[in-house]
């Protein structure tokens, strides 16, 4: 049931709305991992970000695609719960402690070669603005320091659909997938070489969308 209720969510919503009312185009599709265990992380602007996400995998991919989520927002009510974890498909964090092991349900997901999208910033930013980058996917990368990395950048979704807004703007969305990464020792040369991934994507796309 969970699968027919992703690829009709894709189909249905993510389709019309980032293809057609958006518009996207995707700069290296053929880094995008096709089978798992492997980790996408990308920047985060907007609640279409997952939807963006969403629509760049084939529908035969998409159900093994679980994109990690904050609990205390996803599972706050009984409906929106069902939405996120039978529709999404999401994996569930606590943000702030209160879990012996937050990342069990990565580590899980992982080991049984799925998908999973994070955002290193944990948190939506300010629209083309990077946040700080957290070091949760260190730790998890610790775990498994054999699964790629693979960072997408996605420019124009915090100005389609930033905080605040309700209705997309038809905003053309430009995304760009880099070439894998791994876990290194150092955790602040890691995020450092993250940040600088992401920094370079971003210069590129601009050029690329001036």
């Amino acid at each position: 049931m969970s699968r027919i209720l992703r690829w009709f969510f894709t189909l249905c919503v993510a389709y019309p709305v980032v293809l057609i009312w958006l518009g996207v185009a995707v700069a290296n599709r053929k880094n995008l991992p096709l089978k798992g265990p492997a980790i996408v992380v990308a920047n985060h602007n907007s609640h279409l970000d997952i939807l963006t996400l969403f629509t760049l995998f084939p529908l035969s991919t998409l159900t093994q695609v679980h994109p990690v989520a904050a609990a205390d927002y996803f599972l706050r009510n009984r409906l929106m719960a069902w939405f996120a974890l039978k529709v999404i498909g999401i994996i569930p964090v606590v943000r702030g402690g209160g879990q012996d092991d937050p990342l069990k349900g990565c580590i899980e997901a992982l080991e049984k070669s799925k998908i999973i999208i994070l955002f290193p910033e944990g948190t939506r930013g300010e629209p083309e603005q990077f946040s700080e980058f957290k070091s949760g996917l260190w730790h998890l990368s610790q775990h498994l320091p054999d699964v790629p990395i693979i960072p997408v950048y996605m420019h124009g979704l915090g100005r389609a659909m930033g905080k605040g807004q309700r209705i997309p703007i038809p905003f053309f969305i430009d995304v760009h997938v880099d070439q894998p990464m791994y876990y290194q020792d150092d955790k602040i040369a890691f995020k450092h070489d993250l940040r600088e991934r992401f920094i370079m994507l971003q210069q590129h796309t601009t050029r690329r969308v001036l």
